[in-house]
């Protein structure tokens, strides 16, 4: 089959642009050939447990399923009764980017909360933890953080936990979005465990897509206690929410490619370096202004519209806050410093500085 794009073109849109690492494209074929039981009785998805109980802690189970979103709708739906609620950031990924997903599929209401760098504090969670009993107002039962956040930031090891501690007081239990894990890990130095099972967080949404893989995603229950609750009741939600692999064997692979050595910390470093690099070569340009700080693979920017529509004729990128000017520009793990450097050029050139 004849090539159908250019394989030498990279953008800033999104790390979703960028295609398979050459290590979770060569575990696909080594998990190919012959017959494996489907539907997740295989060899690479019980290995899987161990590699990523490796990064979590004992007692972990993970669920691979098929996309962010899908790991988002089954961990909620499996955390909480027909009456429950999640408190959020009003910037989480699950309110505004999932189309209506989790009220849709999962039925389940968001309750949301601004915030001024898309993390939630204890005092933030308060602002929508409250009602308990209330038979007029869903039930406030589970948190749900998003590391990293959707505005680039991220949460420290302590933060977590003062969440999950605060979370756990009210009875309510708490949810880790952690589609850009790997970069959040990164940019601590940290394993994943440090901002997981230590801090006190029960399910975790663990990406790999974002980070080289392949529409590969998984539900990790991180807490034991919980994990050995037949009553959570994960192995029908995921069914029902139609992420149910039954090639399975092929999901986790590429997870375990990612996560049983280093290719993650490697994969996620470099991106977020990445993005360190570009914001440092546009930061000082007039007419450019970075927004907050740069902690993992994303950067935040206002600059004039019509600059950042000639830019984007050799450049894909997208507005973030049309309003206000302010685009995003994402790293990824195939970004080159040449990419960099040839966007910050065509930047200058654009101000005119």
């Amino acid at each position: 089959m004849t090539t159908l794009h250019d394989r030498d073109r990279r953008g800033f849109a999104s790390d979703n642009y960028a295609g398979l690492h050459p290590e979770v494209l060569a575990a696909l074929a080594d998990a190919n050939g012959g017959h494996e039981i489907a539907y997740g009785e295989d060899a690479y998805t019980a290995r899987l447990q161990e590699v990523v109980a490796g990064h979590v802690g004992e007692g972990a189970v993970t669920w691979p399923v098929f996309n962010g979103t899908g790991a988002n709708v089954v961990a909620l739906q499996a955390l909480l009764p027909r009456w429950g609620a999640v408190v959020c950031a009003d910037t989480a990924h699950i309110n505004t980017d999932e189309g209506g997903a989790p009220e849709r599929m999962g039925s389940i209401k968001l309750l949301t909360v601004p915030t001024p760098d898309g993390k939630l504090t204890p005092e933030l969670v308060d602002r929508q933890a409250w009602g308990f009993g209330d038979e007029h107002r869903a039930q406030p039962l589970v948190v749900s953080i998003t590391q990293t956040t959707e505005l680039g930031t991220c949460y420290t090891p302590d933060e977590v936990k003062a969440i999950a501690d605060h979370a756990h007081s009210l009875g309510m239990r708490v949810h880790l979005d952690g589609a850009r894990i790997s970069n959040a890990a990164a940019t601590l130095g940290t394993d994943i465990s440090a901002f997981t099972s230590e801090a006190g967080v029960d399910v975790v949404s663990l990406g790999g897509t974002k980070n080289g893989a392949l529409a590969a995603e998984a539900v990790v229950v991180v807490n034991p206690e919980l994990a050995a609750d037949p009553g959570l009741g994960i192995v029908h939600v995921r069914k029902l929410s139609m992420q149910l692999a039954s090639k399975m064997r092929f999901v986790s692979a590429q997870l375990i490619a990612l996560y049983e050595g280093d290719l993650w910390l490697r994969s996620a470093s470099h991106a977020n370096a990445m993005a360190s690099r570009l914001a440092a070569g546009v930061g000082s340009l007039d007419g450019v202004t970075i927004q907050r700080p740069v902690q993992a693979n994303a950067v935040f920017a206002v600059l004039d519209r019509d600059v950042a529509n000639a830019l984007r004729e050799k450049f894909r990128f997208y507005d973030w806050d049309p309003a206000t000017g302010e685009v995003r520009w994402m790293c990824s793990w195939d970004t080159q410093e040449s990419d960099v450097d040839a966007f910050v050029a065509e930047l200058t050139r654009l101000l005119g500085s």
